[in-house]
């Protein structure tokens, strides 16, 4: 094996990660997003709960602080050396 082969396997293996995390941000985004509808709808609607309920708008504002708030804890997270 040469060295360019194993240059091309870490840059292949940076690349799986880096998209990986990419995903993982997505979905945490996504999560945080329909985390909020469904408080919307448990807050306003009638479809869940007749009447509604209270509990929907801190519920809600949750999921806005996992949506926007997230997504950098997770890339700092990234950033930091794990623990021995």
């Amino acid at each position: 094996m040469t060295e360019f082969d194993e240059t091309r396997d870490e840059a292949k293996l940076d690349d799986v990660v880096w998209r990986n995390r990419f995903i993982q941000l997505q979905l945490l985004r996504i999560g945080g997003t329909l985390v909020v509808l469904f408080a919307l709808l448990l807050w306003q609607s009638d479809l869940i709960i007749e009447g509604g309920t209270v509990i929907g708008l801190p519920l809600a504002l949750a999921g806005l602080v996992v949506s926007f708030f997230g997504p950098k804890w997770l890339a700092g997270r990234w950033l930091r050396p794990p623990r021995p």
